[in-house]
């Protein structure tokens, strides 16, 4: 027997689509169970919190410091890549609504192993982004002086504690909790570019300096340590897109996906453009680039150097919610993809286990248990483990974002051939947009090697990666094909 589950799509395969643009043949298992409770405010705040989180907060600050004004450039580019990703993960999610995401598509138009190499490079993600934001919210959490002489994997395990606490209640809980921590990231971020608007306009000095386009000019320009190291931090820029996918997931437990998510991912764009972009631009203007590091949130800086009472302590209580709130999505996130893998035989049983908030517990405590792992790095190696974990979660992103873009290719070449219909809202130029992306993230491999350091150490690490994938393949794959096989007698 193949290696492929056999579905119902692949049955009709030969057949034009017919109906509704949006209908499927292609049921995935792991669909059935959960609750249609997120709201549209849910979704379109999701979407929000998903392009705003601890890459931008915490990561923009080394950035700034290791390349200068030109971030920006490096934000505004990777921005329109994830956009692409999140548009194509769009067009397919209003052909078929999953709650397994881009994992179910995988499976519909790759197979059970493009599903399965889908879904664990996803847990490479968001286990690995699991531990970069524990680590983000206990070093934002050492800024209070109450904190200072408690350890740093302490404070890690008590963020993980709390977040694991309010993921295992319900999807509503879930969707309520992202709503208010996204209206607060939203809230902060508007705020602080009023007030650095406000001082641009007035001219009023910040720690010393004089705001403007002076503060460039004076310290080197928009490159003053050269293009290269624009180029080189656009693997931590990629990660600071991590989540914009993670609406799509959401799809599958929303009532009307074909209202609700159009509006929220075109809006993706623009929120972009104004919160990092437009962020990193009022840090280059504020402060010299040399002003911020990567141990302390840029926005905290200029707070500080602001010496407004309680100012800083506010920024870095909204920058602790980012950190939470991006936990809290990755446990949200993994523990739906895991389900539909479970649910083919490519994931451990457990992790297709539901408890009375329809909510898969085992997966999200699977993702929480490397979240522990990651407290023990943080007591080993306190000053690396957000560096060390943030290169290894870019390979994942890479990984998500390919596998996305090629079910996207896959998905038009099928609708050329006449054998589905694409819905109304497509993803533009394809299929030069899958291509260009692809293109795009095999450069920030490149990019990844050609740095040095831990990025070339990650990249060292691929072969292994895949031989873990192949590995673990041949381990599941009897029970994948002995679901599938009880699947087509039925």
């Amino acid at each position: 027997m193949s290696d492929r589950t056999v579905t119902s799509a692949d049955a009709d395969a030969g057949a034009p689509a017919t109906g509704s643009p949006s209908a499927s043949t292609h049921v995935d298992a792991g669909d059935a169970g959960y609750s249609k409770d997120l709201k549209s405010r849910h979704i379109n705040m999701i979407a929000i919190g998903g392009a705003i989180g601890t890459g931008l907060f915490l990561g923009a600050g080394g950035r700034l410091a290791d390349a200068g004004p030109s971030l920006a450039i490096a934000y505004a580019v990777c921005g329109v890549f994830a956009f692409f990703v999140v548009r194509a993960l769009g067009e397919l999610v209003l052909y078929r609504p999953s709650s397994g995401a881009f994992v179910s598509y995988a499976r519909e138009f790759m197979g059970e192993k493009g599903a399965y190499t889908a879904g664990w490079l996803y847990f490479l993600n968001w286990s690995t982004t699991c531990v970069a934001d524990i680590t983000a919210a206990a070093t934002y959490a050492h800024f209070w002086s109450m904190f200072s002489d408690v350890p740093q994997w302490i404070l890690a395990l008590i963020a993980l504690a709390v977040v694991l606490a309010a993921n295992l209640i319900s999807v509503k809980y879930f969707g309520e909790t992202e709503f208010w921590f996204a209206i607060i990231k939203v809230a902060a971020l508007l705020a602080f570019m009023l007030v650095g608007i406000f001082l641009l306009v007035t001219q009023q000095d910040v720690g010393g300096h004089q705001p403007g386009f002076a503060t460039v000019a004076d310290n080197g320009g928009i490159f003053p340590v050269g293009m290269l190291p624009m180029l080189l931090v656009i693997q931590g820029v990629v990660f600071a897109y991590a989540s914009v996918e993670l609406c799509g997931v959401a799809a599958g437990e929303t009532a009307n996906p074909a209202k609700v998510m159009p509006r929220a991912i075109n809006s993706i764009m623009w929120r972009v453009g104004i919160f990092y972009v437009g962020s990193v631009v009022l840090l280059a203007l504020l402060l010299p680039y040399t002003a911020y590091s990567g141990d302390e949130s840029p926005f905290v800086t200029v707070m500080d150097e602001l010496g407004v009472p309680g100012a800083a302590g506010v920024m870095n209580l909204v920058v602790l919610t980012a950190a939470l709130s991006s936990l809290n999505a990755g446990l949200y996130s993994t523990a739906r993809i895991l389900r539909s893998m479970s649910m083919a035989g490519s994931a451990p049983r457990f992790t297709s286990r539901m408890n009375k908030g329809q909510v898969p517990y085992g997966g999200v405590l699977l993702t929480a248990a490397f979240g522990v792992a990651g407290v023990g790095l943080n007591y080993v190696m306190p000053g690396q483990a957000f560096e060390i974990v943030l290169n290894f979660a870019s390979i994942g992103i890479l990984g998500t974002w390919s596998m996305i873009m090629v079910c996207s290719l896959l998905f038009w070449r099928r609708a050329k051939e006449g054998k589905l219909a694409r819905p109304s809202y497509q993803l533009p130029w394809a299929p030069y947009t899958q291509i260009v992306t692809i293109c795009f993230l095999a450069c920030v491999v490149v990019l990844m090697w050609w740095g040095g350091g831990v990025g070339r150490t990650t990249v060292m690490f691929l072969p292994l990666i895949a031989a873990a994938l192949v590995g673990g393949w041949y381990v599941v794959r009897g029970r994948v094909q002995e679901i599938a096989a009880e699947r087509e007698r039925s």
